[in-house]
């Protein structure tokens, strides 16, 4: 008897772990730290009141083909996802920002969590004259990303950096980033606030 409860207790406690462990892992994915995204402000407990965003900074994921498709104008930071709406909000332009200088070369870090095959990163700026009081559109934004870096369907490590040289610049943008997956629907998406 004592056999029989104890094989059912070993039972039940590994189909308890493979589900905690199941629903963790498929929480998050990526989200970049360098220069400092707003995900990771909120992570960080540096900026309040940002909702979900605070324990899945990972999971800003929606559809891809941007800027042609993928995140809807004014939801872009987000994803499109609402779970993550706090991203889009402008905050009356107080989101803290990271100094730049024009022209600079500037290392991208990327901290993954679910390594998914990759097409390509992508970082988009903000025009001169963008207004950090309102919600980013496609029109606020560079046609052109001043980097890309492919991948041609394979795995990132654990952390990606890549290094480019930010355009000439001046005053308050947002840089997006778009991490595009290869074998799924969907890419990630990265706001950070900086200032040159």
């Amino acid at each position: 008897m004592r056999r029989k409860i104890t094989s059912s207790l070993l039972g039940i406690g590994m189909v308890g772990a493979s589900l905690l462990a199941a629903s963790g892992s498929a929480q998050g994915h990526g989200a970049p730290d360098s220069p400092i995204s707003r995900q990771q402000l909120c992570y960080d407990g540096v900026v309040q009141d940002c909702g979900q965003i605070e324990w899945e900074p990972w999971s800003v994921e929606g559809p891809k083909g941007f800027p042609a498709r993928g995140a809807a104008d004014g939801s872009i930071c987000s994803g499109d996802n609402g779970r993550f709406s706090e991203l889009d909000d402008p905050r009356g332009g107080a989101w803290p920002t990271t100094s730049l200088s024009s022209g600079q070369s500037l290392t991208f870090k990327w901290n993954i969590r679910a390594r998914h095959a990759t097409t390509n990163f992508s970082y988009y700026i903000t025009k001169n004259g963008f207004n950090p009081n309102k919600k980013l559109t496609r029109a606020d934004l560079e046609p052109q990303p001043f980097l890309t870096v492919p991948f041609g369907g394979r795995q990132p490590g654990a952390v990606v950096t890549h290094t480019g040289t930010l355009p000439q610049k001046t005053g308050r943008h947002l840089i997006l980033g778009v991490w595009t997956i290869a074998d799924t629907a969907n890419a990630f998406y990265s706001c950070s606030d900086v200032k040159f």
